[in-house]
C-alpha cells in the first residue's frame, strides 16, 4: 500500500474552543455536521463541557479504527453476524511525570445468529485490533473486552 495523508483543519473560535474541519470532504457537503467542535476538556482549567476533546477523539479514533478493521476482517472471513457495537473508555494519567492516555479499555459486541461461529467471532475481533492501523500507531495499552451474543 501506498503511503496516503489525511488533512485536517482546525480554526480557533472563542475561549477554549475551535471547529475542526477536513478540506478532503465534497465542499458542497461542507457544513456544521461535516465539521466537529473540539474543546479543552472539562478536566483543565478553562475547559468546556459536552464538547469533544482531543483524548475524546483519540478514544474514538482507536474504537472507529477497530469497528472498520473487524468489517473488512468478517467479511473477508465470511463471519455471519447481524450487529457490532463498541464502548472505548480512554485512561489519562501521569507516565513518567507526564499526563498520557496510557490505556484504552474496548468493548466491543458482536451479534451473531448462530452460536458456532462465537469462538471464530471472538478471534476475528483480538485479529482486528492487532492489525487496527491506530492501534499499532499509539504507545497506549489497549485491552478488549469481547462479548459475543446470540440472537435468540
Amino acid at each position: 500500500m501506498e503511503k496516503h495523508e489525511y488533512n485536517v483543519d482546525l480554526d480557533w473560535q472563542v475561549d477554549r474552543k475551535g471547529l475542526m474541519c477536513s478540506p478532503e470532504f465534497d465542499a458542497n457537503e461542507v457544513d456544521s455536521s461535516n465539521c466537529i467542535a473540539v474543546a479543552t476538556p472539562p478536566e483543565f482549567p478553562k475547559g468546556m463541557p459536552n464538547i469533544w476533546s482531543p483524548e475524546h477523539l483519540f478514544t474514538a479514533s482507536v474504537c472507529s479504527c477497530l469497528m472498520t478493521t473487524f468489517l473488512a476482517i468478517a467479511e473477508n472471513s465470511k463471519l455471519d453476524f447481524s450487529a457490532f457495537s463498541c464502548s472505548a473508555k480512554g485512561i489519562l494519567d501521569k507516565k513518567d511525570g507526564k499526563l498520557a492516555m496510557t490505556e484504552i479499555i474496548l468493548s466491543p459486541t458482536v451479534t451473531l445468529s448462530s452460536k458456532k461461529d462465537r469462538e471464530r467471532a471472538e478471534r476475528i475481533v483480538q485479529k482486528s485490533e492487532a492489525a487496527c492501523l491506530i492501534s499499532n500507531s499509539i504507545k497506549s495499552k489497549v485491552t478488549l473486552n469481547i462479548t459475543i451474543k446470540i440472537e435468540e
